[in-house]
This record gives structure tokens, sequence and C-alpha cells, in this order.
């Protein structure tokens, strides 16, 4: 066999390898960008129109939160922000409309505190995204309501369900256990008994 069919074939073997390789770091990236993200990889599939451009937006949001100086909070700024969060869950009971504002708005001011851009939804939806991809959709959601209640679209139950979403957000930033910030269910449980106790003291 002539010299130039061996070096034929030893350069079709080669790109052939070279392209098994290329194949098998391609699936590595994609399961590694899927374990990380979860089910907001997939949501980012469909929302980009295929699997290249949605990894290729998953990966620049991870280079960007590389780039940031994310720190905790001080142990009197996580205790400061908890006592605000009680407060917030408190005014549900008479202002459901107005603890969702709030807690919108501590939600974006320990972002901030932390070291996170906060101007942008979308931005803060990314970088939340690369840290807390389990809770990104409910940040979602929460946001959504809580903008349907600027409208005047909001039932009390979907501000409800608007704050407890915010709650585990916020409980994550807060990096403390979920069980240490206040439920909304619970408040107005409280209330609710307050109110039934004084109602029967009254009947006697």
């Amino acid at each position: 066999m002539q010299t130039w069919v061996w070096i034929v074939i030893a350069v079709v073997a080669v790109i052939v390898v070279l392209a098994v390789v290329w194949n098998a770091m391609r699936a590595k990236r994609s399961r590694a960008l899927k374990d990380t993200f979860g089910r907001e990889y997939d949501r980012t599939v469909e929302q980009a129109g295929g699997k290249r451009e949605a990894e290729l937006e998953l990966r620049e949001r991870q280079k960007r939160r590389d780039e940031l100086d994310i720190r905790p909070l001080s142990p009197e700024a996580r205790d400061r922000y908890a006592r605000r969060w009680q407060s917030t869950q408190t005014r549900f009971v008479d202002d459901p409309k107005e603890a969702v504002d709030e807690a919108d708005a501590l939600v974006q001011q320990v972002m901030r505190e932390r070291g996170y851009p906060t101007k942008d939804f979308e931005r803060r939806v990314a970088d939340i995204s690369v840290d807390h991809p389990e809770l990104v959709e409910k940040y979602r959601t929460a946001h959504g309501i809580a903008q349907a209640s600027e409208r005047n679209e909001a039932s009390t139950e979907d501000l409800r369900h608007s704050v407890r979403h915010y709650r585990a957000l916020f409980a994550e930033l807060l990096e403390v256990d979920d069980n240490d910030v206040e439920n909304v269910d619970e408040v107005t449980s409280r209330d609710e008994a307050e109110v039934d106790t004084r109602n029967v003291q009254r009947l006697r």
C-alpha cells in the first residue's frame, strides 16, 4: 500500500478520535450544566430555542457570577433582616399587597448587601439561577404576582403564595435554616386564633 494511503488513513483516524473526544467533552459540559441548573436548564433551552444557545447563555451566567464579589452577611445584618422580615409577615394580616412589596424590596436589599447587582430583574434572576437554581422559578413567580398586584389583578391567596416564595429565597440569602424565618401562614394563623379568642371572650 502506498505511503499516501497510510497518511490518509492516519489523518482520518485522528479526525475520528478528535470528534469522539470533542463529543464526549461536550456531553460532559452539558451534564455539568444540567446538574448545576436543574429545571432552569430545560427552561433556558426552551426559551433560547435550542440547546447550543441555551448552554452558551448559562455559561455566560456562570462567568458573570464568578466576577462578582458575593459575601456573607454579618450576624448583626442577618438579625436585622430577620426582624424586618417578621414585621413584613405581620403586615400581611392587614395589608397583603404592602407586605408583598416589602418582601420584594427586602430580597433586593439583601442581595445588594451581599454583592449582587439589583437594578435589573432579569439580571437578578440570572445571578440567582447560578447560586440557587432550585429557587429561581419561585422568585419569578413571586415577582410576577407582585407585578399583578400593582395592576390589582392578584387575589389574597396569590399574594400569600408570593410571600411564601420570597421567604424561601430570603432564607437562602440570609444563609439560615428555613425554619428560622417566620412563615406568613404562621402569622395569619396566630392572628386568626387571637381573633377567635377575643370573640369567645366577648360571648362569655
